[in-house]
């Protein structure tokens, strides 16, 4: 049975689900998404894991950070004290695309913290190619408008751009809940913060990564260069999959964490 619930951390209150039972796995989303863009391959793990997926700062309904301070390590660092506050000393995480930045960004700075890192298209090399809507929300002529407004059809172009084969999951239900979400009261602000902070180039650091890591990407986006630089990581490729994996293919995704946490 899932749980909603919602945490102080760092002057804002994180918005979270939990459900299952077993050892801890923590699921972070990517930027312009929500807890819920983890929720079939969360279903699927709570028969043998205790499934934790927060609405990470500055999206969903955490909302935006009081000190708009959107960088990559600062958010490690908020998910790591949320896990201290939940109780849970060791867990899993696994994260799409900025939620695997930041869940590496954790293994490197909590090694003691993390029994298992799992990279889902996850970002972090300079060079990669911007989602559309990272790209808008650096235009200086567009910002101030998009703190306040974005067109649902905006969103959909988005979504649509980000899936592969599987595109038909980019149905109207989808569109009206990330649009829903991405216009809750401060979200578009936020995003415009995230869109144009500047992010240190940690990417040097990756081959200090100790913790067991599975990598899981589809062969088509680009910048995924972990299997190659963590010592002794495992790689799965889907071969036709976009960068929202956790949705395109769940079964795929859940499963793969899975048998690696096992």
């Amino acid at each position: 049975m899932e749980r909603t619930h919602s945490l102080a951390v760092d002057g804002q209150h994180i918005h979270y689900v939990r459900a299952g039972q077993g050892p801890a796995v923590v699921l972070l989303h990517g930027s312009g998404s929500s807890l819920e863009g983890f929720g079939r391959v969360a279903e699927l793990l709570s028969a043998s894991h205790d499934v934790i997926r927060p609405d990470l700062p500055g999206f969903g309904r955490t909302g935006p950070r009081p000190d708009r301070d959107y960088r990559v390590r600062t958010s490690a660092r908020t998910i790591a004290r949320f896990t201290t506050a939940l109780d849970l000393p060791r867990f899993a995480v696994a994260g799409n695309s900025l939620g695997g930045n930041i869940a590496w960004n954790l293994a490197l700075d909590a090694p003691e913290r993390v029994d298992a890192l799992v990279l889902v298209n996850a970002t972090g090399y300079p060079g990669k190619t911007l989602p559309a809507g990272l790209r808008l929300a650096r235009n200086p002529l567009l910002r101030p408008l998009l703190r306040h407004w974005l067109p649902r059809s905006a969103t959909e172009r988005g979504l649509r751009e980000a899936v592969g084969a599987n595109s038909a999951i980019v149905d109207d239900a989808m569109v009206d809940r990330v649009h829903a979400l991405t216009s809750r009261p401060g979200n578009r602000s936020a995003f415009v913060d995230f869109a144009n902070t500047d992010q240190p180039d940690r990417s040097a650091e990756i081959p200090k990564i100790a913790v067991p890591t599975l990598v899981l990407r589809s062969a088509e986006v680009d910048g995924q260069h972990f299997a190659r630089d963590i010592p002794g990581a495992q790689e799965r490729v889907h071969a036709d999959g976009g960068h929202l994996l956790p949705e395109e293919d769940p079964d795929w995704v859940a499963t793969a964490i899975a048998e690696f946490l096992r």
